[in-house]
């Protein structure tokens, strides 16, 4: 003989959760281990001039930052007040300009390193010729693609 069935059909088993902390937890170490904080303590002030037409820049792991501008105020007993240049996490002069751009290429593939773009934030206190002498630097360096950070312009 065969078994019928009456219609009635069986309750689901319930989701077992027990393992679901584990799985946070491992999520929570996951993305605490790979985020990456800001890397370089910024010693000038750099306030970007506003603009209307800008560009966002896409490959950012190929972009080198120059700062330029005033130092802080808990740093202007060791500057001094007038403008000044940072490569990366140090104060440095225009001629470590080609240092840095040669130890940064260092850390991008070769086949990436003509795509290499150096931002420029300056204040926009900074006299011009401050900037003319770190373009004419990146000009001699063979670093001809220069970009300059600037902020959105508000409908005024």
């Amino acid at each position: 003989m065969s078994k019928f069935n009456n219609g009635k059909s069986k309750a689901m088993p319930a989701i077992s959760t027990a393992s679901l902390p584990d799985i946070i937890f491992m999520l929570l170490f996951f993305f605490m281990v790979v985020t990456v904080l800001r890397e370089n303590t910024l010693k000038v002030n750099v306030t970007t001039p506003k603009a209307t037409e800008l560009t966002k820049l896409i490959h950012k792991s190929l972009v080198n930052t120059i700062h330029v501008g005033k130092p802080r105020e808990q740093y202007q007993e060791l500057y001094g007040t007038a403008p000044m240049l940072q490569l990366g996490d140090a104060v440095k002069s225009p001629r470590d300009i080609p240092l840095f751009l040669e130890n940064f290429k260092q850390n991008v593939p070769e086949k990436k390193r003509k795509a290499i773009i150096t931002s420029l934030k300056v204040d926009g206190d900074v006299t011009m010729g401050i900037l003319q002498d770190i373009k004419t630097v990146l000009r001699k360096s063979n670093q001809l693609k220069i970009n300059y950070s600037a902020k959105p312009r508000g409908d005024e």
